[in-house]
């Protein structure tokens, strides 16, 4: 269903970036983003921290947290598919990083989340097909 998933999360100044790795964890507790430094808008430090998941048994894990997400995240998701995946076949999720950290997974719209790109596994790799395999995730 899935090939890989890629994620990035950002490290603002003000930011605790062992809490973010936390908040990561909650997701995929076996990865090790890589980091890399960079600066704000306003010349303030920010970290990047990203890795893409292309094992089997880690993407299976990913899965089964999906399963464990609330009905109105769930239906969220479902109603919002055609938006959300591109026609290449990926979607693309944000997980709020403060519910994260306290183990808890909540689909968020704002930028201060751990954004996903989920590369469905379609055949052929058309938005059409992305979106009916997306759609047996999240029913």
């Amino acid at each position: 269903m899935i090939h890989n998933i890629s994620y990035r999360a950002f490290v603002y100044g003000t930011e605790n970036k062992e809490k973010v790795l936390e908040s990561i964890k909650t997701l995929f507790p076996n990865s090790s983003p890589q980091i890399e430094e960079t600066e704000g808008y306003y010349k303030n430090p920010v970290l990047i921290l990203s890795n893409k998941i292309d094992k089997k048994s880690e993407i299976k894990d990913f899965v089964k947290k999906l399963s464990t997400l609330n009905v109105y995240s769930r239906k969220r998701i479902l109603n919002r598919l055609e938006d959300k995946i591109d026609e290449s076949g990926n979607l693309f999720l944000r997980f709020d990083k403060q519910r994260a950290y306290l183990g808890d997974l909540k689909v968020v719209d704002h930028g201060d989340s751990i954004h996903l790109k989920i590369k469905i596994a379609a055949y052929p790799a058309k938005k059409k097909v992305a979106i009916e395999i997306a759609r047996k995730l999240f029913e």
